[in-house]
């Protein structure tokens, strides 16, 4: 199983058409996709879930029940999942993530990417909507500091792409290839399925 995760918006749907050519419900609208959406690839099962964080005109309480949902099904689902994708938007990462960190929370996608990585799951940050980006390396860069991911690893870690204009998918692709084929992790500990997501089902506002 391949999960594709993230905020509401940045380009998930869009991103899985294009590496597999299967429509999954999308639009422009945040929190289109209320629920997981499940499509089969090269013989994998690959999951769209639901946007994180928040949605313009979805009440608290619908936000606060998908980001509930997504964490369980997560969990439920750790061993199954031999890879995740983390889209986030490149142009409007860093401005969250740092009014985030003003308001002294950890930014959701931080704490997100944390939590996959806890659970043991091999993690890919696309970094979405490359053609906005003025500044890739030095959005790269920042990236992966609030991640906490060394800088030896970031070509590891993040691919900058563009769904909406396909661009740099064959090297996701490579990495997507390369991480399934690399053995998964152990979980540290089963203790640990009960408590990693606590922090991430208070955090709806972004």
């Amino acid at each position: 199983m391949i999960i594709f995760a993230g905020r509401s918006n940045v380009g998930k749907s869009t991103l899985i058409f294009r590496l597999t050519g299967k429509w999954v419900k999308r639009g422009k609208r945040p929190g289109v996709t209320r629920k997981p959406t499940e499509v089969n690839w090269r013989g994998k099962t690959i999951v769209d879930l639901p946007g994180f964080g928040f949605m313009s005109g979805v009440p608290r309480k619908v936000q606060e029940r998908v980001k509930d949902e997504i964490v369980h099904f997560i969990e439920d689902n750790a061993d199954e999942i031999e890879l995740a994708v983390l889209v986030v938007d490149g142009k409007a990462a860093p401005e969250i993530i740092e009014r985030w960190e003003k308001r002294g929370e950890i930014p959701i996608d931080v704490e997100f990417y944390q939590f996959l990585r806890e659970l043991g799951i091999p993690t890919i940050v696309a970094v979405n909507k490359l053609d906005k980006i003025k500044n890739l390396g030095r959005t790269i860069n920042f990236l992966a500091e609030k991640f906490g991911v060394p800088y030896s690893e970031i070509d590891e870690t993040f691919v900058p792409i563009s769904a909406k204009f396909g661009k740099n998918l064959d090297k996701l692709r490579l990495l997507m290839e390369k991480k399934m084929r690399e053995k998964k992790p152990s979980r540290k500990s089963e203790d640990l399925k009960d408590d990693v997501g606590d922090g991430l089902l208070d955090a709806v506002e972004g």
